[in-house]
């Protein structure tokens, strides 16, 4: 049986003002194309197929056009929620998705509810443990919020999750292909740090062992890096579709096509590159060089970021980059020489002056003098500030 494994849409997605659709629109039209190509038995989508649970018109439409895609190559699709989707939404359209060969699960479900889902396929039988995107919110109750510390919440929503995955996989049989496919984070996963960070961290990571070794391929979404996970079956994130931001820059991108027969661990999947349309590209220089290693970039296909190493704030530099590379660019960073700090002194706070304390700061950290304007903003922010904590206790 020969499968597609692809996550990580992110269907509607906007960096710095410019909108990403109309790259993964051209992204899944490849991924269509190989399918075909490949003559796969079914793609399976480990989540995040949209940036927002409310997520624009056009994003749908091109979700949607890709499954109709597939139902016209008579290729089915199973589909999980991500941390991004409404799991809400996806069990309200299962139904409609149905017609189009589509198999999608918002909520996290058992067994015999619907949690393990089976396909006949021209070359046998596929049986997937899907595990959507689990919230703690629906893992832990109010009990457990009032009676258990933090660590005891950790512990005891990683506990709830590793059993419900060892409770799919009990609905394994010897005559299928055995799947588990799940939206989450496993301890020592490389990150790209786009993803939600709240959601790969701490509570949410769990040990590669919570993970079934009946299964014969774990396909995981959440992560950004295509990668594979060293554990006892074979487990792979594929990563994002698009190199969705900065931290992405220069990463290949594409999907891992998988061959598996009933009894056996899956062969090591191959993973297929899809090019990026609009890819992002990171420039490091100088105040003194950087008119000459922008110069190559203003055509440049897609959008780049320019990290530019200052001594002291430049004004006006924000303008002269843009005019070489124009829209191009989306980000400007400027980075400044760390400063050692002096041994810090206790402060008396009848004789804390902020005003002064912020210019020192520019002349000792940036070597410079800040502006009168630039001390009036940040005076009438501080005192916004604290007029707020002062009101509150």
């Amino acid at each position: 049986m020969r499968l597609i494994h692809t996550s990580d849409w992110h269907l509607g997605r906007n960096l710095k003002g410019k909108e990403r659709t109309p790259e993964i629109e051209f992204a899944l039209k490849e991924l269509l194309r190989q399918a075909q190509e490949l003559e796969v038995d079914a793609v399976l989508i480990a989540g995040d197929i949209f940036e927002t649970s409310n997520p624009p018109p056009e994003a749908e439409r091109v979700a949607y056009q890709f499954f109709k895609g597939l139902q016209t190559a008579k290729i089915p699709a199973i589909a999980i929620a991500g941390n991004h989707d409404s799991a809400s939404r996806f069990d309200g359209i299962a139904n409609l998705l149905a017609l189009a060969g589509v198999q999608i699960l918002g909520k996290p479900r058992r067994v015999n509810q619907g949690g393990l889902i089976s396909l006949e396929t021209s070359n046998g039988k596929l049986r997937v443990a899907a595990m959507p995107f689990a919230s703690e919110r629906r893992l832990l109750t109010v009990e457990n919020l009032w009676t258990m510390d933090e660590l005891d919440q950790i512990n005891h929503y990683r506990e709830r999750v590793g059993y419900l995955l060892n409770k799919l996989a009990t609905g394994f049989q010897d005559d299928s292909v055995n799947i588990l496919m799940a939206h989450l984070t496993i301890d020592g996963a490389r990150l790209a740090q786009s993803e939600a960070r709240h959601h790969t961290k701490e509570t949410y990571a769990l040990a590669g062992q919570s993970l079934p070794a009946e299964a014969q391929y774990i396909a995981l979404g959440h992560i950004h890096k295509p990668q594979q996970i060293p554990v006892a079956a074979p487990t792979y994130y594929s990563g994002s579709l698009i190199q969705v931001d900065f931290g992405e820059a220069g990463e290949d991108k594409g999907f891992y096509l998988i061959d598996v027969e009933p009894g056996s661990p899956a062969k090591k999947p191959e993973f297929i590159s899809i090019p990026c349309q609009k890819p992002l590209h990171i420039i490091e220089c100088e105040l003194s060089d950087y008119e000459e290693k922008l110069e190559p970039y203003q055509d440049y296909s897609g959008y780049l970021k320019v990290i530019i190493n200052l001594q002291t704030p430049q004004e006006g530099l924000t303008d002269k980059i843009r005019k070489i590379c124009g829209d191009k660019v989306l980000q400007i960073q400027p980075r400044y020489p760390e400063v050692k700090s002096n041994q810090q002194k206790s402060v008396n706070q009848e004789e804390f002056d902020p005003i002064e304390e912020f210019k020192r700061y520019f002349q000792e950290e940036l070597n410079t003098t800040p502006t009168p304007a630039v001390v009036a903003k940040f005076e009438e922010l501080y005192k916004e500030i604290k007029e707020t904590q002062d009101a509150t206790t």
